[in-house]
Parts: structure tokens; C-alpha cells; sequence
């Protein structure tokens, strides 16, 4: 099951930052967002995601490192949010986060089970 975590921040301690977290819980492996238009179409964001992969790849070697398609991951959490309650219109990291849940339990569902 995931659960959400606050959002990290981009920033130069982004890498040590994760790397805490990833010894802390005894992370094995890492889905990064794959953001596209819904066309499908590559975005800016799409790119800024990519390398933030390959750098993600290149720290954690050790690591599975994965990367998930995320379309409409930001509108399903901003959606079940506001359902539950939360004004959630000037709070990006929330939403981020509940986005990332949705991401994380998305790509687990997809998994073959033993």
C-alpha cells in the first residue's frame, strides 16, 4: 500500500535528501513520474522528468529504478481530495504527493502476482 509523503524539493540536496529517505525506509527501488500531454505528445516536463530519471539512475545504481506514465494523476488527486474536503487550491505539494500515491499504487496494481 502507499501512502503519501511530503513532496521533496527540487534544489541542489535534492539527491541527499532522497537518499536519507531511501535509507531510512529501506526503499529497493524508486517509480519516477513520466509526464506527457494527453495526446501522448512530449512535454517540457516530460524532459525536466527524464533527467531527473537518469540522475535518480545514475545516484542509485543499486536501486530498481523506474519510470511510470502519470497523465491525469494530478486531476484524480486534486479531484479526490476536494471530495474529502480539503481546499486543496494553493497547496501544489499536497496534491503532488496524493498524485504520487495514485502513481505508486497504479504502477503496483500492474504487477504480475505471485
Amino acid at each position: 500500500m502507499a501512502f503519501p509523503r511530503e513532496a521533496l524539493l527540487v534544489g541542489p540536496d535534492l539527491m541527499s535528501q532522497l537518499a536519507t529517505l531511501i535509507s531510512e525506509e529501506s526503499v529497493v527501488g524508486v517509480v519516477v513520474g513520466l509526464p506527457h500531454a494527453l495526446s501522448g505528445a512530449e512535454t517540457a516536463s516530460t524532459h525536466n522528468a527524464t533527467a531527473f530519471f537518469n540522475d535518480v539512475c545514475t545516484h542509485f545504481p543499486e536501486l530498481a529504478i523506474i519510470q511510470f506514465d502519470e497523465r491525469l494523476t494530478t486531476k484524480q488527486a486534486s479531484y479526490q481530495l476536494s471530495q474529502a474536503g480539503h481546499k486543496i487550491a494553493k497547496q501544489r505539494n499536497i496534491v503532488d504527493s496524493a498524485a504520487a500515491v495514485i502513481m505508486l499504487e497504479s504502477y503496483l496494481e500492474g504487477l504480475p502476482r505471485d
